[in-house]
């Protein structure tokens, strides 16, 4: 009798540690982003928007240097953090009109460049609100049942990782649209608050493993330092900065409650301080323009200033760092978040 218990026991033991290996070791089938032009891979081409990209010297350094309608010279953080799951080179734009099913497998970004959590932003510049991304979001799903089956979108459902990543343009120009209501405290975290909002619409369509990026060091990016930060020193933006910061003190404990309070996993990724390292007295500022005023239609073919080794700089415009850059944060950042997805 106790041979017996102590073989059911033994047996259990190897079901449970071999369930606790095939967990660890899962394998995230797709990546969906929501968000901003950091995520941006050309939704917004064919919007009403002056906020585009797809025309050179941006894609400069994209394979077969092609404008894709990336905010960079080349990828962005889609395509990094999607090869760094394997499953991709380069995630597409789900606006994209030649998308074919297929193509849907892997995940797709629904990041419109030029929008944040404040539903204003995105009607200041005529782009997609993060909120009608959830409304592709839930079209998507239903293209992947009638496709795959509903299995396969239960699999994207639970396993797929779905990234967030906005507050950069609430914070850098819609809060001036705002200051009558808000102050600089109030209005990152009404940020704050929608952004948490956001998450459990997410949660609640299906998601269940869901990272969100931190605000970043907006008033340290080249425009803000060309226009607040003096004409000889070009210094951050304090003001600017510090609503960044009150966003994330803001935003970092709500995500850890909701993270306990709803199944599945919800990470808080900081981006803030490796970003504020890195752009911390930098020998350049800037690729295209020389890191002055050049975002969209002022960064062009016709730019005299563009650099040739982007490369060797942290930013491509005045507002979005360069692919190197770019691959630089997402190789320090996603190894430490992504083991807590398992």
């Amino acid at each position: 009798m106790k041979f017996q218990v102590l073989l059911i026991a033994l047996v259990l033991i190897a079901i449970e540690a071999n369930a606790a290996k095939q967990g660890k070791n899962a394998t995230i089938p797709a990546l969906i982003v929501f968000g901003d032009s950091i995520m941006d891979t050309g939704n917004n081409n064919n919007l009403p928007t002056l906020l585009k990209c797809n025309f050179p010297p941006y894609g400069k350094d994209f394979p077969g240097g092609s404008a894709t309608g990336r905010f960079s010279d080349g990828r962005v953080p889609s395509d990094l953090i999607a090869e760094k799951l394997g499953l991709a080179k380069t995630l597409p734009a789900y606006m994209n009109p030649d998308l074919k099913p297929e193509d849907l497998l892997k995940g797709v970004t629904f990041a419109s460049g030029g929008t944040g959590y404040d539903p204003l932003t995105a009607q200041m510049m005529s782009v997609i609100s993060v909120w009608d991304q959830l409304i592709y979001f839930k079209e998507y799903i239903s293209k992947i049942k009638k496709h795959f089956g509903e299995e396969k979108a239960k699999d994207i459902l639970e396993n797929s990782f779905f990234v967030v990543v906005s507050s950069s343009n609430d914070l850098a120009h819609t809060y001036l649209a705002r200051a009558i209501t808000y102050d600089r405290t109030s209005y990152p975290n009404f940020l704050a608050d929608t952004a948490v909002q956001f998450v459990r619409e997410l949660h609640k369509l299906g998601a269940r493993k869901i990272g969100v990026f931190s605000a970043v060091p907006v008033g340290c990016v080249p425009l803000q330092r060309t226009v607040f930060g003096g004409l000889l020193t070009r210094g951050c933006n304090h003001l600017l900065n510090n609503m960044a910061k009150q966003f994330n003190s803001r935003l970092s404990p709500a995500l850890d409650s909701l993270d306990k309070e709803l199944d599945g996993v919800i990470l808080y990724i900081d981006v803030y301080e490796t970003l504020y390292d890195m752009i911390q007295n930098p020998r350049k500022y800037g690729c295209c323009g020389k890191g002055t005023l050049a975002i969209s239609y002022l960064c062009n073919a016709f730019n005299p200033f563009t650099c040739t080794n982007s490369s060797a700089y942290i930013f491509w415009d005045t507002y979005h760092p360069t692919e190197r850059a770019y691959q630089v944060i997402v190789d320090n950042l996603l190894d430490k978040y992504l083991k807590k997805l398992y």
